[in-house]
């Protein structure tokens, strides 16, 4: 298994086979800080991971999405000691018909989707954040590696 296989495999361990994760998802704010300069802005919103993406269930008028509107370049983090950076893009409203697998996902891994999802608002949406670059870490070298610098783009890990 190549060290970039041994990454995604670590990555699905922890983060996918249909679970309810908590991320920190960082966008830049709309509102420069003191200095004039953009500042980041976080916030944990709950994903679910499957090959290379996260997915949010989350409202377009949210602040993350008026910031992703301007620029889609994010970062995610986890306490399962990863950090990637990703491009995130909103699918639209959760009940269209192109997002049917999704949102069957949804209601699976989201124990709380049914009664806070809102999926009848139309602004009820989507979020996709697929992932570029980034660190896990493996203290336990479960593969051999404690450190995976991955590139999702290029499939390649060091």
């Amino acid at each position: 298994m190549s060290k970039f296989e041994s990454a995604l495999k670590l990555l699905e361990e922890r983060c996918g086979n249909g679970k309810d994760v908590d991320i920190a998802l960082a966008t830049l704010s709309l509102t420069p800080g003191s200095s004039g300069k953009p500042r980041p802005a976080v916030r944990m919103v709950c994903a679910y991971y499957e090959d290379g993406v996260f997915y949010v269930s989350t409202d377009a008028t949210k602040n993350k999405m008026l910031q992703i509107e301007k620029n889609n370049e994010v970062a995610v983090c986890g306490m399962d000691w990863y950090a990637f950076n990703g491009i995130a893009d909103n699918l639209g409203w959760v009940k269209d018909e192109k997002n049917a697998a999704i949102r069957a996902k949804f209601k699976k891994v989201f124990g709380w989707f049914d009664e806070v999802g809102d999926e009848n608002n139309p602004n009820s949406i989507v979020l996709r954040i697929t992932l570029t670059d980034g660190t896990i870490i493996d203290h336990e070298k479960k593969y051999g590696f404690d450190h995976y610098e991955v590139d999702f783009i290029n499939k390649t890990a060091k």
